[in-house]
């Protein structure tokens, strides 16, 4: 989002400091830590895709309606991302559950980072998390640092996924500035079983929501029955406007990583000022959709959150 007027947001705790690589989440409990964004209009970036995954590039802005708390809006601005510079936070989990499919796992990963990133353009991080979340590489440009990183992990200990996710968010994402000009997403590489977190599955969306950020989600369950953490993945990546994927077979995660690599250059962006304008602080429901077109799939955030003054 990018608002009009200056705004400060003081509950949610925002810290600014800068952290090193090998650092671990800085103290988030300080109340009066305090972050200012400028902001005057929401945007949505979003996919739209045929019923059989196919990608639609060809479509203008008359298209599509834009429904903010049930009222129509007008879109101000509408373009065809393919190239906007990316930020991404790959999260990757390290704990004991996912011990037989590591290697896999981290392949992918290398793999995905070599043919994604493009120096001077696209930056990275990495955050490791078993027990709690470890920023392993800040955000760069260089893929060699982010394939170094990648191949140091090692598995050991519990699950804390939803820190993982909240650092990330609200530590990174949230500070690179300006919003408006970069694709921000997170990728989850977990069985999404979490049993080690102080902060909720929610509270970690909702931070997630606020860089606007888009969730992709491949689990490690290669399970064929579903388990409570594949709806916990699903569920993060339905609300932020991404994808889940589930690879029966762990020599299939690249695969998973190849199809995510895809999406983030197929995309559409619509700018809109919301009317009526509001600074509350809550969640605002946004429908987007094709006119007129119920063969077509569009994968967007579910909403926002406005600031508040």
């Amino acid at each position: 989002m990018n608002w009009l007027v200056p705004v400060v947001i003081g509950a949610l705790g925002f810290s600014a400091a800068a952290q090193q690589p090998d650092q671990k989440p800085a103290n988030v409990d300080n109340p009066d830590t305090r972050f200012t964004l400028e902001v005057n209009r929401v945007n949505m970036l979003f996919t739209v895709t045929d019923k059989k995954g196919k990608f639609i590039t060809d479509l203008n802005q008359d298209a599509f309606s834009v429904v903010e708390n049930k009222k129509q809006q007008a879109i101000q601005e509408f373009t065809a991302e393919s190239d906007l510079p990316l930020r991404i936070a790959i999260l990757i989990d390290t704990s004991n559950s996912i011990r037989d499919r590591f290697r896999f796992e981290q392949q992918a990963a290398v793999d995905f980072i070599n043919s994604v990133i493009r120096p001077r353009q696209d930056r990275a991080m990495l955050v490791s998390f078993d027990s709690a979340a470890e920023l392993v590489q800040d955000l760069t440009d260089n893929p060699e640092l982010l394939d170094t990183a990648i191949r140091s992990l090692r598995p050991g200990g519990g699950t804390a996924l939803y820190d993982a996710l909240f650092y990330a968010s609200r530590d990174k994402l949230q500070l690179d500035k300006p919003r408006h000009k970069f694709r921000r997403a997170v990728i989850i590489v977990s069985d999404g079983e979490d049993n080690q977190s102080r902060y909720s599955r929610d509270q970690a969306l909702e931070m997630a929501q606020k860089a606007d950020a888009v969730i992709y989600c491949i689990s490690t369950n290669i399970s064929r029955i579903a388990s409570d953490g594949d709806k916990v993945l699903k569920y993060l990546a339905s609300e932020t406007g991404g994808q889940a994927f589930f690879p029966f077979k762990a020599e299939d995660l690249a695969q998973s990583f190849e199809n995510i690599a895809n999406e983030l250059r197929h995309q559409y962006n619509i700018f809109y000022r919301p009317e009526p304008f509001k600074t509350d602080g809550l969640y605002h429901t946004v429908d987007l959709r094709v006119k007129g077109r119920k063969d077509l799939v569009v994968r967007a955030r579910k909403g926002y959150y406005a600031p508040k003054m």
